[in-house]
């Protein structure tokens, strides 16, 4: 395995946590969202990632893509709330499908992951630094 594959799977990575980050502060964010341009509350959204081959010599060397951010099918909260402007007709406002607490961790883990990846990007650089600094001598 060169340098360069193991920037190309922390590179990898280091870009599906960021996409992880956002996405889960952007749940938060629009937690109490209950009326959208498109109608009805904020449906939240997911990540789905795919494990991608990041070399042709060696398959097993494996990075990570985002494949795709679709909408959560977790169910909507629903609330009695009928004063609010948005209840039906039996007094319920359909809530976002958001929840907080596992959107933070999700917010943990994608940070945690982030960290780990930059590891060993910082990792890699500094050996390879040092492995310059040994061949001069």
């Amino acid at each position: 395995m060169s340098l360069m594959d193991v920037y190309k799977i922390a590179g990898s990575g280091l870009y599906a946590q960021r996409v992880r980050i956002s996405v889960a502060a952007t749940n938060i964010a629009n937690a109490d969202v209950t009326r959208t341009l498109q109608g009805g509350p904020y449906v939240a959204k997911d990540v789905v990632l795919r494990a991608v081959p990041i070399s042709d010599k060696n398959p097993y060397l494996q990075g990570v893509e985002v494949e795709a951010i679709v909408n959560s099918k977790r169910p909507f909260k629903m609330v009695y709330d009928p004063d609010n402007p948005d209840a039906d007709k039996n007094g319920y406002v359909k809530y976002p499908n958001v929840d907080v607490v596992t959107e933070m961790v999700e917010l943990l883990s994608a940070s945690r992951a982030y960290e780990a990846n930059l590891a060993v990007v910082t990792t890699s650089k500094d050996m390879a630094l040092r492995t310059i600094d040994l061949l001069r001598t």
